[in-house]
């Protein structure tokens, strides 16, 4: 069988708001030399249904099952809480709505909320951390690129605040948790203590994040990640593409 192929969304498949360059040839060719592959996005501004209609809507037939950190940190807290207070962009907090609930939390549940990030926002979760809560975080990104506005600072930036002042560490859904990855195979069918390989744009959640795993990684230069790159990562990036068409030329050589 050929080796598993975990494919990150934002800066890879997805650019800003329009889809890459050779995204149809490289689909084709997942499919036609039929690699075992899931498209994974840490973003928790979307859900995997959402995600699928983005590609339709660009005229992208998607065959390839999607995972997104919104869809994992459902499935996480399902399976233990009750009342959670969910922090995340408001077109997917209706995905929560049956534990919905800002009163003496379980669980406090932190994603994407741009801009509505304050003071006051930040004292009352360190308030429900300090009163038991469980702190999850749908990832930790410290930037992302934001179509029209350039590099932004992400949610991990406050949630490494939240965690410095509480003194607890949050609960990692998406990338760089080995929880996440090992969903992802699971998801296409595939051991979780297989080899696989990783492509992706981002050092730290791409890149290192499955290394710590033994995933062969190819990083692609299409989105966060821009020559040169730091020295401290050189050692974990097996393979470098300017595009998915010199993606595809890696698989076919390493393949053959």
């Amino acid at each position: 069988m050929r080796k598993p192929l975990l494919i990150d969304l934002d800066g890879v498949l997805r650019i800003g708001d329009s889809t890459a360059p050779y995204i149809k040839e490289f689909l084709n060719f997942i499919e036609t030399n039929k690699i075992p592959a899931c498209i994974l996005s840490n973003s928790s501004l979307y859900t995997s249904k959402q995600i699928e209609i983005f590609f339709q809507t660009n005229e992208i037939e998607i065959k390839i099952p999607i995972i997104t950190a919104i869809d994992a940190a459902y499935n996480y807290l399902k399976g233990k809480y009750k009342k959670v207070a969910v922090y995340v962009s408001h077109n997917v907090v209706g995905e929560f709505s049956e534990f919905l609930e800002y009163e003496n939390p379980e669980a406090v549940l932190i994603g994407d909320i741009g801009e509505n990030w304050n003071y006051k926002l930040m004292q009352t979760i360190f308030d429900y951390v300090r009163n038991g809560a469980e702190l999850v975080a749908v990832h930790k990104n410290k930037y992302w690129n934001v179509p029209g506005k350039g590099i932004m600072l992400d949610a991990g930036t406050f949630i490494h605040g939240i965690e410095f002042a509480s003194s607890q560490n949050a609960m990692i859904i998406g990338k760089p948790s080995k929880i996440y990855f090992e969903s992802a195979l699971k998801k296409i069918g595939i051991e979780t203590n297989s080899q696989f390989t990783m492509l992706g744009d981002d050092l730290e959640t791409d890149i290192m994040g499955s290394k710590l795993i033994n995933a062969e990684t190819i990083l692609i230069l299409t989105g966060k990640t821009k020559l040169p790159i730091p020295n401290k990562f050189l050692h974990l990036i097996d393979q470098t593409a300017n595009d998915l068409n010199e993606v595809i030329k890696i698989i076919e050589n390493r393949e053959s």
